[in-house]
């Protein structure tokens, strides 16, 4: 029998309490700087709103395209994430630094192509996106200035990686913190001290991330001094690093696209759908980091335990943190069921809009433990770098279940709860993709390196 058929079952409660102790040590802290993040953009939003409506617009139009841009580049994080923890388990320090170097020097590389190209196709941005002729201007101050720091942003998500690869995620959090409250400071002084309008929002925000980015960068030198490891890039490591990563565009784009469709969609159906809608969606995304933690402290355990030729204890963790993201998912979808007649007013006055909101999120609480379990299957998948077999799943849900379903809601004219029920579809055909890859064997790949990336 394969050695990593063994721990299907339950993991035995030793190994339940070990499991336990790494899932809240590393998950924690993940969880802190997960949701941190969104305060460089509530920030934004709040000083923005005091400049006047166009100000909002146009920082609600550039912020849509970097969020989405940004997030295609979070491979960066996550395969550099699986390798370093694989060399972390095989007890190479050396081999797991220079990877985190690879990691940095293609996030720069990368983050300077996305600057210069994105800062010569702002008007056109702009233009495709619809901003009007008022709020146009203040979108591309807005998009051309931030653009900027996007090397920095590329360079930052690399460190992070390499930082969940070590099997420490606590200086992420502080560093975050950190980042978040330079960025309020900076952007109160250059915005109302100095009345340089959104572009000193821009500024405050592009300086906080360079300063996170430096201390990315000193704590990866750091330590790839002390391993003996060179600073040099090697084009094969850069190249196995893009190699996932370009796997895992496709992943992160097909679920985008999903999503951005699903809010067209919503658009398309009435005015007060697309509200109710937007408020679900916020919801459903908060929710989801939360478990989203667990998943980056499944990536960090997962390539751990592979790189230390341990199969079996790689799927009994990451059985654990499936039991652990399930029941999270549980209690969410309970507590979210029954707070939904306080949650619904803070988003909206509007009769319509709550009453369609509430039923919504029931939906929206009843798909939390199927939410949960995708989560923690993608990051398990993920650690072990089996980064593929993610692209194919993720592009058949998107595209071969729920795209069809979301056209068919504007097809029969359909509400907004039927256009939901093809989220819930697409969630399930997740799941269902990831679970029959994790109930077999062939993402159990041991060694330092993953040959079948």
């Amino acid at each position: 029998m394969d050695p990593a058929d063994a721990p299907t079952a339950v993991p035995a409660e030793p190994h339940r309490r070990r499991h336990d102790r790494e899932i809240v040590r590393l998950a924690g802290p993940a969880l802190g700087a997960l949701a941190t993040e969104p305060l460089y953009v509530l920030v934004d939003t709040a000083i923005v709103g005091t400049l006047g409506v166009a100000a909002l617009g146009g920082l609600a139009v550039a912020g849509i395209v970097l969020t989405a841009t940004f997030a295609i580049f979070n491979f960066l994080a996550y395969s550099t994430t699986g390798a370093v923890a694989r060399h972390v388990g095989a007890e190479d320090r050396r081999a797991a630094a220079a990877r985190g170097i690879d990691g940095m020097w293609l996030a720069a590389v990368l983050g300077i192509g996305l600057a210069a190209v994105g800062i010569a196709l702002t008007p056109w941005i702009v233009q495709v996106m619809g901003a009007s002729a008022e709020v146009a201007p203040y979108a591309r101050t807005y998009l051309r200035i931030s653009l900027l720091g996007a090397p920095c942003v590329l360079l930052a998500l690399a460190g992070a990686g390499y930082l969940r690869g070590l099997q420490t995620t606590r200086p992420t959090l502080w560093i975050a913190l950190g980042a978040n409250a330079l960025n309020l400071v900076i952007e109160i002084v250059l915005v109302f001290g100095l009345d340089t309008g959104i572009a000193g929002s821009a500024w405050g925000t592009v300086i906080a991330q360079t300063v996170a980015m430096a201390v990315y960068v000193t704590i990866v030198l750091r330590t790839a001094r002390a391993a003996g490891a060179g600073l040099r890039p090697s084009l094969a490591g850069m190249r196995a690093t893009a190699v996932v990563g370009g796997h895992l565009i496709v992943r992160t784009a097909s679920l985008l696209v999903a999503l951005l469709t699903a809010t067209a969609v919503a658009a398309r159906i009435s005015d007060t759908a697309l509200a109710a809608h937007q408020i679900a969606f916020q919801v459903w995304i908060f929710l989801a980091l939360t478990v989203d933690a667990i998943a980056i402290a499944g990536q960090a355990m997962v390539g751990r335990l592979l790189g230390a030729e341990d199969p079996p204890g790689a799927r009994s963790a990451a059985h654990r943190m499936l039991e652990w993201g399930v029941l999270v998912g549980i209690g969410f979808g309970v507590m979210l069921f029954l707070l939904r007649p306080i949650v619904v007013p803070l988003f909206t006055d509007d009769p319509a809009v709550r009453d369609l909101a509430s039923q919504v999120l029931v939906v929206v609480a009843l798909m939390q433990p199927v939410n949960a379990a995708v989560f923690v299957l993608d990051g398990v998948l993920i650690g072990a770098s089996d980064s593929r077999y993610l692209a194919i799943a993720m592009a058949g849900a998107g595209i071969g279940v729920f795209l069809p379903l979301a056209l068919a809601v504007l097809l029969v004219d359909g509400g907004l709860l039927m256009l939901w029920g093809a989220i819930v579809a697409l969630m399930v055909a997740r799941v269902v993709g990831l679970g029959v890859r994790f109930r077999g064997t062939a993402w159990l790949v041991p060694g330092a390196v993953h040959h079948r990336a």
